[in-house]
């Protein structure tokens, strides 16, 4: 069987709901507009599910130059892309540079529902950030690398393992990739790959996905739903550094428009 493209997803808000797409334009920082905003705290550091898990459920919707914000118990609220204007100096992760500020509509939106100050920003002008991984590739405001890739045939295989010991059978968007490969048979075929083609675009082996406690959060409640699937990935998916891996980062090598469907060919293995 013939791997290909079964889903793409850009997350436009780094953090919160992401965006089921047929087809979307794939550049050096990965799908277009994905982690293109940032929510941060009031000291300018960035936040996510790690320790606001309702952010998952605002869901963001991107227009003509407009981006508009909805989430349950709160007003919908649309405003203009600021693409280059005020900048604040910013902190994701170790990583510390400018971002634009979306102004005060976006910073009292987010604030009344996150309940504390904070703001939005947008990738700057002249972005210039780059991965820790083997490529190095470019990235936005995603952790660390441009594209999330993640085979049908891992979760399968996972959720087998979680089924048989009395828990339930997960969702993808718990583990939010950018792109779900079908037709791999083997679980985490993405581990061993080392560059690939999406359709026409060309990508380079990062390094594997370890997690973080999002995959805990439940996705269409942004509520912390028990232990799953860290505690059957302990059990096999331990890396050395810390932590348990699921799915693969990969830099883009050459941009491409990139659609569901699209043939996926591996042209190196670890």
């Amino acid at each position: 069987m013939q791997a290909c493209v079964v889903e793409l997803v850009r997350y436009l808000v780094k953090g919160c709901a992401g965006e089921s797409l047929d087809r979307v334009a794939v550049g050096p920082m990965g799908l277009a507009e994905d982690r293109a905003f940032m929510i941060v705290d009031q000291d300018n550091k960035f936040v996510t599910q790690r320790t606001r898990s309702k952010m998952a459920v605002v869901r963001p919707t991107l227009g003509d130059g407009t981006l508009k914000l909805s989430a349950p118990g709160i007003e919908d609220f649309e405003f203009d892309v600021v693409t280059d204007g005020e900048q604040l100096e910013v902190l994701l992760h170790k990583w510390t540079g400018k971002a634009v500020d979306q102004g005060s509509g976006p910073a009292g939106w987010f604030s009344e529902f996150m309940g504390e100050p904070c703001r939005l920003v947008r990738v700057p002008p002249g972005h210039e950030r780059h991965s820790n991984g083997e490529t190095g590739g470019q990235v936005g405001f995603a952790d660390a690398d441009a594209l999330h890739v993640i085979g049908r045939s891992s979760l399968d295989h996972l959720n087998g393992l979680i089924l048989e010991k009395g828990g339930d059978a997960l969702p993808m968007n718990r583990f939010r990739p950018n792109v779900v490969v079908t037709g791999w048979d083997e679980p985490y075929t993405e581990d061993r790959v080392r560059r690939m083609t999406l359709g026409p675009v060309e990508t380079s082996w990062e390094k594997k996905a370890v997690r973080c406690v999002v995959p805990t959060v439940d996705q269409a409640t942004g509520r912390k739903a028990g232990h799953e699937p860290t505690r059957t990935l302990a059990g096999y998916r331990r890396e050395e550094e810390g932590g348990v891996s699921f799915g693969a980062k990969f830099a883009v090598t050459k941009p491409g428009e990139l659609a569901v469907g699209d043939p996926v060919e591996v042209t190196a293995w670890a």
